[in-house]
């Protein structure tokens, strides 16, 4: 249920998502919101390892306690290569300034863009269409949100079989077959076309299941060669479908794109370009309150092996589920909030005894039971002991941060952080018992029983876990077994199937797919009780992690998101002022 606790703990805008948002003044460094935290990476550091590192030693002049466990990272993954930059890299007066031309040249621009798309209802279906996709892709929808509603109403009224947002029958994809049943596509284009339609099918749609085998087929047969924006397409595509990419990683690509192309206004890479530069310089100054003094704190005073600088590559993560400049308390929030979860995670995974990680659970279950209390640490190492303090420290900052009608989010963030450790120690047991479970669907489960507080958990919301969990499991399952380490879902289905690794992960490849198509089925369901806006996050959610984990675990191998993270953070559009 982890989406709808981000969801709940965010929706406030701070503003209207149609990009009116103002950055703070020249005369302060720091916005209205206070908090200031240093993110921690999730690793999966093992028990073996863990369990050859001594416990606290005395030392003979003090007897301060003294863990040799404190400061190392024996599984040597890669720090972030981006330490204080991002602490130092914003300048509030220099972007003030900026930001106030920036800010008229795009409120005079949008007014012409707002033009194009009124007087776009005397062109073709096809143009129209078009235009609007184009604005998806530069990330400029949400400033235009009522027009394209609207647009989209009259083009459904024009009874053009639902063909965008909206459910489609695969029946309109028989067209793409001739009198024997064989696919006619062969245009480079028009395959691509079918290939990311058929990633958004469903169950028993089997047209689309060919689809999808024919066009990959072809796709790669022909992609070497394509060379230019088609074969760039081609290739990413094969790599993440259209529909699961995030548009705000690959929006300043469509930038540059659409302007060598020359297929999409003036007026509307203008406003890209602008709106672009706004929204950096807005992420700027997010990431200076996300790297300041709490998180350094907690490196510098706990010592732990964990305490990795991840606060940039977790906020990076977080942006592709909220990139609206409006989400900005929510970025903020749940970045904390993974940073959370992978300090809980490491330790359990790499610091503490089977011992210590049971008496950190009941610890984290009391305090949560009385409202943040941290008095019942007594007992825990001192590194576990001041990370938990800083933890707590953080959920505080939350609930200040929160109005008085919006307190009753707090206790979804306790439930679930209860679920979150208890879950955590469960694995520990598990891997020190060297169990494994007999099928795949017990391995589910097991994550899925955790969340023991949510009465009703949304379908959508079961079908995100199980793709995160698979797709987990897919890019990490080597690197975890070098040394002992919680079964994955690869295991359990080669001990339920007695087969070899090569086989349990091309069915478990098999079985993400299927749950796309569970997902899928919710996502398009026009009776789907789920709000919307809410459906929105968790497909971005889900978005995210299928380009955090492809063909790469690359969270821990942050320096695969350098040059993306580089992009979107740190290069503007060259502007004239």
């Amino acid at each position: 249920m982890q989406a709808s606790v981000m969801t709940t703990l965010s929706l406030r805008p701070e503003g209207q998502c149609n990009g009116s948002f103002l950055l703070a003044s020249s005369t302060s460094r720091r916005p209205c919101i206070s908090w200031s935290r240093r993110q921690q990476r999730p690793t999966k550091l093992h028990r073996q390892q863990m369990q050859q590192r001594s416990v606290a030693t005395v030392h003979h002049d003090n007897l301060e306690e003294v863990d040799d466990r404190l400061g190392k990272n024996p599984c040597n993954f890669h720090p972030s290569i981006w330490g204080d930059f991002f602490l130092h890299y914003y300048d509030a007066a220099a972007a003030s300034s900026k930001q106030q031309t920036w800010m008229a040249e795009r409120a005079e621009v949008k007014e012409d863009v707002a033009k194009i798309l009124a007087s776009s209802v005397a062109w073709d279906l096809d143009h129209r269409l078009q235009l609007i996709d184009a604005l998806e892709r530069l990330c400029l929808d949400h400033l235009f949100e009522d027009d394209i509603n609207a647009a989209l109403t009259q083009i459904r009224t024009s009874n053009v079989t639902d063909c965008y947002g909206y459910r489609v029958s695969p029946d309109v994809f028989v067209r793409f077959k001739d009198q024997e049943g064989s696919f006619l596509a062969n245009n480079p284009v028009e395959l691509l076309s079918l290939y990311n339609a058929a990633h958004l099918g469903t169950h028993g749609e089997i047209i689309l299941d060919e689809a999808a085998i024919f066009t990959r087929t072809r796709l790669e047969t022909i992609l070497p060669s394509l060379e230019g924006s088609l074969a760039h397409e081609i290739k990413c595509a094969l790599e993440i479908p259209l529909p699961r990419r995030v548009r705000i990683f690959e929006s300043k690509y469509y930038v540059s794109r659409f302007e060598n192309e020359i297929t999409v206004h003036d007026s509307v890479l203008q406003l890209a370009k602008l709106n672009a530069n706004i929204t950096q310089l807005h992420h700027q100054q997010e990431l200076e309150i996300v790297t300041s003094r709490w998180w350094r704190g907690l490196e510098i005073e706990s010592k732990l092996p964990f305490a990795r600088d991840r606060v940039v590559e977790s906020y990076f993560w977080m942006l592709g589920v909220y990139f609206e400049p409006c989400h900005s308390r929510g970025r903020i929030i749940l970045t904390m909030i993974i940073a959370i979860i992978g300090l809980l995670d490491d330790m359990f995974d790499s610091y503490g005894t089977m011992e210590e990680c049971e008496l950190l659970t009941n610890c984290i279950e009391k305090v949560c039971a009385c409202l943040w209390d941290t008095k019942f640490g007594d007992g825990l190492p001192e590194g576990m002991k001041h990370a938990l303090g800083k933890i707590f420290d953080s959920y505080e900052t939350m609930d200040h941060e929160l109005a008085r009608d919006e307190k009753y989010r707090m206790p979804y963030l306790k439930n679930l952080t209860i679920d979150v450790i208890r879950g955590y120690n469960k694995e520990v047991k598990m891997c020190e018992e060297g169990y494994i479970p007999r099928t795949v669907n017990e391995h589910l489960q097991q994550r899925r029983i955790l969340f023991d507080w949510v009465s009703s958990m949304p379908k959508i919301v079961e079908d995100l876990g199980i793709i995160v969990r698979l797709l987990d499991d897919l890019q990490s399952y080597e690197r975890e077994q070098l040394t002992p380490h919680v079964a994955s879902t690869i295991k359990s289905y080669m001990k339920e199937h007695s087969v070899s690794i090569q086989i349990a992960r091309k069915k478990i490849e098999e079985l993400k797919e299927d749950t796309w198509k569970d997902f899928n089925l919710e996502w398009l369901n026009p009776n789907n009780e789920v709000p919307r806006q809410l459906l929105e996050r968790i497909f971005n959610l889900t978005r995210t992690m299928d380009f955090i984990y492809n063909q790469d675990d690359n969270f821990t191998n942050c320096q695969n998101l350098r040059d993306t993270i580089h992009l979107l953070f740190v290069e503007p559009f060259a502007i004239s002022l």
